[in-house]
C-alpha cells in the first residue's frame, strides 16, 4: 500500500515537472517571438498593476487581452489597453466616443476612478482589447518573478528538486537492485 502511494506520488511528481517545463518553455519562446509579450493562441497576458479597474480586475490579476485589429471599432463599455502619452500601458472602459470631426478618440475612466480619464485615447494608440478572462494574484507571482531575487529563486529551486528528485529515483533504483540481489544470495543457501 505504501510503495503504491509513493509510486503515484512520483508519477504525479513526475508529471507536473514536465507540464511545469513545457509551459515554461513555451512562454519563453512565444515572449521572444512576440518580442517580449507572451502570447499563447492569439492572446497576450498583462499584468494589472493598480486598482483603478477594481472590482471588476483586481490589482495583481493577469489578464488576457487580445491585440486590436480594428482598432476603431470599440463602443461604449469595451475595456480596451491603451498606450498613454508617457508610455504606459492603461487598461480603462471606454465610456464615450467621440466621433464629431476629425479624428476619432475614445473617453476612458477606471471602475474605480471618480472621473474619466484626461486625455481622449486615439484609435493609434490602442494596443488590445480586455477579453473577460482574469487569473487573480499571479500578476504578484510574475513581478516577484521578474525581480533579481525572484528570477533567482525561480532558476535555483526548480533545480534543486529535480537534482534531488533525481538523486531519490536512482537510490531508490540502487535499492531495488541491492534488494534482489540479497534475495538471490539468500534465497540460494
Amino acid at each position: 500500500m505504501i510503495k503504491k502511494t509513493i509510486k503515484t506520488l512520483s508519477s504525479l511528481a513526475t508529471s507536473i515537472l514536465f507540464l511545469i517545463l513545457i509551459l515554461m518553455a513555451v512562454t519563453v519562446i512565444s515572449s521572444k517571438a512576440s518580442g517580449g509579450e507572451p502570447n499563447i493562441f492569439g492572446y497576450q497576458f498583462k499584468t494589472v498593476l493598480s486598482g483603478s479597474m477594481e472590482p471588476s480586475i483586481q490589482t495583481g490579476s493577469v489578464i488576457a487581452v487580445k491585440p486590436a485589429e480594428d482598432k476603431e471599432q470599440f463602443q461604449q463599455g469595451d475595456v480596451i489597453t491603451y498606450t498613454n502619452k508617457d508610455e504606459l500601458l492603461i487598461t480603462h472602459r471606454v465610456v464615450e466616443v467621440k466621433e464629431s470631426g476629425k479624428p476619432l478618440s475614445y473617453i476612458t475612466k477606471g471602475d474605480n476612478n471618480d472621473s474619466p480619464d484626461r486625455e481622449p485615447v486615439l484609435p493609434q494608440n490602442v494596443n488590445a482589447e480586455y477579453t473577460g478572462f482574469t487569473i487573480p494574484y499571479l500578476g504578484y507571482l510574475l513581478n516577484f518573478a521578474n525581480s533579481k531575487i525572484g528570477s533567482a529563486m525561480f532558476l535555483i529551486i526548480p533545480g534543486i528538486v529535480l537534482i534531488l528528485y533525481s538523486i531519490f529515483t536512482v537510490w531508490k533504483a540502487l535499492a531495488e537492485i541491492d534488494g534482489k540481489k540479497k534475495r538471490e544470495v539468500f534465497g540460494s543457501d
